[in-house]
């Protein structure tokens, strides 16, 4: 179970590519889908979730709508216009990241 600085730096982008995949989503089924994509590997505690979207919702990246699911109140979550490229700037830049990451942790040896 991955819970290093890395993947908590992501959790904006990991919530918002989600939702742009997914659609609605509540914040359980969130966890479990981040889990299962991961085989495991990363977990999205309540504690730093709940925090996140309300920080993207405050930002009007999500919109959210609560609906009586059997005797209990359910928010579902979503993501807005804005949310959406928003996601696009940050999946651009993650990519970057990555390249850049890749080429200093495995720098090509020039023997010219």
């Amino acid at each position: 179970m991955a819970t290093n600085q890395l993947y908590k730096g992501s959790l904006s982008t990991i919530i918002l590519k989600l939702l742009g995949e997914k659609g609605r989503m509540y914040g359980y089924q969130i966890t479990q889908e981040v889990k299962a994509i991961s085989s495991g590997e990363y977990v999205i505690t309540e504690g730093a979730l709940y925090p996140m979207l309300h920080k993207l919702e405050a930002q009007g990246l999500l919109t959210v709508e609560i609906e009586m699911t059997g005797n209990r109140m359910r928010k579902y979550y979503s993501i807005t216009k804005n949310g959406k490229k928003e996601v696009a700037n940050l999946m651009t830049e993650m990519e970057s990241y990555i390249r850049n990451m890749q080429s200093l942790l495995n720098p090509k040896i020039d023997l010219a």
